[in-house]
């Protein structure tokens, strides 16, 4: 089993905190979207032995996109690809786009999945953010939703500069109010060329502060297990048979085609990523080529991409995997590494099982990295 993930690059406008690749112009919209049903052709055999079971739409915006030209990418892969039964087809969208309309044709489609950007129900945040839509669009979109996708995840945003813990619950009840399935939650980073960076380095906008996210994420997981959501990802949350069979198979290290600018491909041995400009995309397309980077993995990056994968879920790193797929010397490093943490509540052992606390959650990519195998040779 596979997925593909189809990278949409385009935007109305800049979030101010976010460093993906996309452009708020659509001139080149209709070469793109050819060049993307172009490159899945160029690329059909990699993927030649394996069966479809999700597609992924990611951006940039992809409900930026009409649902005519959503449809015509789907059944480009359906063309070329042996896709199971029942599918899961994932849109992210913004709730601007998101009319009454609109979500009605979505759900004709074979799209049966919504992710929603919502990332806050409060006005000053999304201001703050520079987000396209205001707080009332957000419910309302979510609303509307419902009524047609039973499917559905939203994204919020923690650690909000002058977000209260308060206001921080209040976004959480909003979503457990309207039965949301699946939430996914980010810590607001600072990623260095974003307008976010340049606004705090001038003062208009305070720096996040780590204690204050901190004290959301912990909040979040109490209140979430305590209405039945599964923590079963660092950033994500579910009711039972609403996780996200996309992100899944990535953290359990199956196999997955990007197309577009700058998406990622894996395939168990190499990684490769296209080139994240618009432009020379196209052009390097309809000349017939990829344009695209390629990197085989070594048996420690292998090793280290299943730590970091492995112990963001409740899947854990399996101790006999390590001795099977990287030998006793990995073995040993890992049992003897993660002693310490065990020692300290930030980690749990259990029936050849490690797997991060609750306690140890929020510091869960700083205790893999501790774990890496270096190759400092």
């Amino acid at each position: 089993m596979a997925g593909i993930y189809i990278h949409i690059p385009f935007c109305k406008q800049a979030c101010h905190y976010c460093d993906f690749h996309f452009s708020t112009s659509l001139k080149k919209k209709e070469d793109m979207l050819e060049a993307l049903k172009t490159e899945l052709t160029l690329r059909k055999e990699e993927l030649r032995n394996e069966t479809i079971e999700t597609i992924y739409f990611g951006g940039g915006t992809p409900s930026i996109l009409e649902v005519d030209e959503i449809n015509a990418l789907i059944d480009k892969v359906y063309e070329l690809f042996v896709v199971v039964h029942q599918p899961e087809i994932t849109l992210e969208a913004n709730p601007d786009d998101l009319d009454t309309v609109t979500i009605q044709r979505l759900a004709q489609s074979k799209v049966n999945r919504l992710s929603i950007g919502i990332q806050s129900f409060g006005e000053e945040d999304l201001k703050m953010m520079n987000r396209a839509h205001n707080a009332q669009e957000a419910v309302t979109c979510l609303q509307e939703a419902i009524q047609y996708f039973d499917n559905i995840s939203i994204d919020l945003i923690y650690g909000i500069p002058n977000l209260s813990n308060a206001r921080w619950l209040e976004n959480i009840q909003r979503i457990l109010d309207l039965g949301i399935p699946h939430i996914s939650c980010y810590a607001l980073t600072v990623e260095e060329r974003t307008a976010l960076n340049k606004l705090i380095q001038k003062g208009v906008v305070p720096s996040p502060k780590e204690e204050v996210a901190h004290a959301h994420f912990m909040l979040l997981i109490a209140k979430l297990k305590q209405e039945g959501y599964i923590h079963y990802e660092l950033s994500n949350f579910a009711k039972p048979g609403y996780y996200s069979k996309n992100n899944s198979a990535y953290w359990l290290g199956k196999k997955y085609l990007g197309i577009g600018p700058s998406a990622h491909s894996f395939d168990g041995q190499y990684r490769s990523w296209n080139i994240a400009n618009n432009p020379l995309y196209i052009k390097a397309i309809e000349a017939g080529e990829l344009p695209s980077e390629i990197e085989e993995l070594s048996l420690s990056d292998r090793y280290n991409e299943y730590i970091m994968t492995g112990l963001r879920t409740i899947w854990g790193v399996e101790l006999d995997r390590v001795l099977r797929e990287f030998g006793s010397e990995y073995h040993r490093y890992l049992i003897q590494e993660s002693a310490s943490f065990i020692a300290e509540g930030l980690m749990n052992e259990q029936d050849g099982i490690l797997t991060i606390t609750d306690k140890g959650k929020f510091l869960s990519d700083g205790i893999a990295s501790d774990l890496f195998w270096l190759d400092l040779k």
